[in-house]
């Protein structure tokens, strides 16, 4: 993906957000060179991926399959361990029309995934068999405080204002229909770099070509621009 293409995603995707009278936090809006700074005082932002996230799954066809993504509070894996502090994040998501999230599950996250805005939201949903995806079993979850059997297979659509609670033995894909999709993810701490299992032999982030400078930068971008040193 280009740079410049990941540039007009996120000034996209920003106007998105605030039409549906969603604020992100202050650092949203610092250029690499701001946010290197910002993260001096404020290191939990890198260790803790906070931020923007665009990814096509390392595809090269976001429209098709990609989503948008903003991490906005987080945990990490010692608050698992102690059983205190944060243990939840959040993130606000966008799904174009048609643009596909890929099958895929997670290891120990479970998360609350919320229409908050724009079209429907439909999900694809399969049981985990031990093995990866049995298709025979049927597929339990939670929308809104109803229990719901569905078929492995069966699609859940969800209408702005409505979730649904996917445990981590639940595989899904998910995209928007008759527009985008503003989505809210509560869920306990999340690790993209590791608790993410797909379907099919893809990757969780987007290989960037420095074909101009960023506005923002992307959590994958972190470990390489925020490094001291690096500019």
């Amino acid at each position: 993906m280009d740079r410049s293409t990941v540039n007009e995603i996120l000034d996209e995707s920003h106007t998105f957000i605030r039409f549906h009278g969603v604020h992100l936090p202050p650092f949203a809006d610092l250029g690499p060179a701001e946010l290197k700074t910002y993260t001096l005082a404020a290191p939990m932002i890198r260790e803790r991926m906070l931020g923007w996230d665009i990814t096509d799954y390392g595809q090269g066809r976001f429209e098709e399959l990609g989503l948008f993504l903003f991490t906005t509070r987080n945990g990490l894996q010692s608050n698992i361990n102690s059983g205190a502090g944060m243990l939840y994040a959040e993130k606000v998501m966008i799904a174009g029309d048609q643009q596909i999230s890929p099958m895929h599950r997670h290891i120990t996250k479970t998360e609350d995934i919320i229409n908050r805005g724009g079209g429907d939201l439909v999900l694809e949903l399969f049981t985990d068999g031990g093995g990866g995806i049995d298709p025979t079993l049927p597929v339990t979850v939670v929308s809104d405080g109803r229990n719901i059997t569905m078929q492995g297979g069966e699609r859940l659509r969800l209408k702005p204002g409505e979730s649904v609670t996917l445990e981590p033995e639940t595989w899904h894909a998910f995209w928007g229909e008759n527009g985008k999709v503003l989505i809210v993810e509560v869920s306990n701490v999340n690790d993209d770099r590791n608790d993410n299992i797909f379907n099919a032999p893809i990757g969780r982030f987007s290989k960037i070509n420095e074909d101009t400078n960023p506005k923002h930068l992307l959590v994958s971008d972190y470990d390489t621009w925020l490094q001291s040193g690096s500019s």
